[in-house]
């Protein structure tokens, strides 16, 4: 864990901070900031800051996870669970819920 944040996610979980706004918009070549959305959605992509160690299979031989902290990643609009440590907002969902790795 990177940011020490006081939790450890577990089985296949991921602790994930999501992009702010600034970094979910685009900004124009006149520097006006253009927000994704007019309204207020979550995001569905952000940057991993806590692994857990990965899931058992039925044999109970551990599965190691597939992404690290720090990747950013693209997750199901639906997938994760929203939670708040110190007061910030992050998503802990299951590896399976990530999509894609931003490269």
């Amino acid at each position: 864990m990177s940011k020490k944040l006081g939790v450890r996610p577990l089985g296949d979980k991921v602790i994930v901070e999501p992009l702010s706004e600034m970094e979910r918009g685009a900004m124009t070549n006149s520097g006006i900031f253009i927000p994704e959305t007019a309204e207020k959605e979550r995001s569905e992509q952000g940057t991993i800051v806590a692994v857990g160690p990965g899931k058992r299979d039925d044999d109970g031989r551990l599965s190691p996870m597939n992404v690290k902290v720090g990747e950013r990643v693209m997750f199901a609009k639906y997938g994760p669970d929203e939670i708040k440590i110190g007061g910030k907002e992050y998503f802990i969902l299951s590896e399976s819920s990530i999509l894609a790795v931003f490269e």
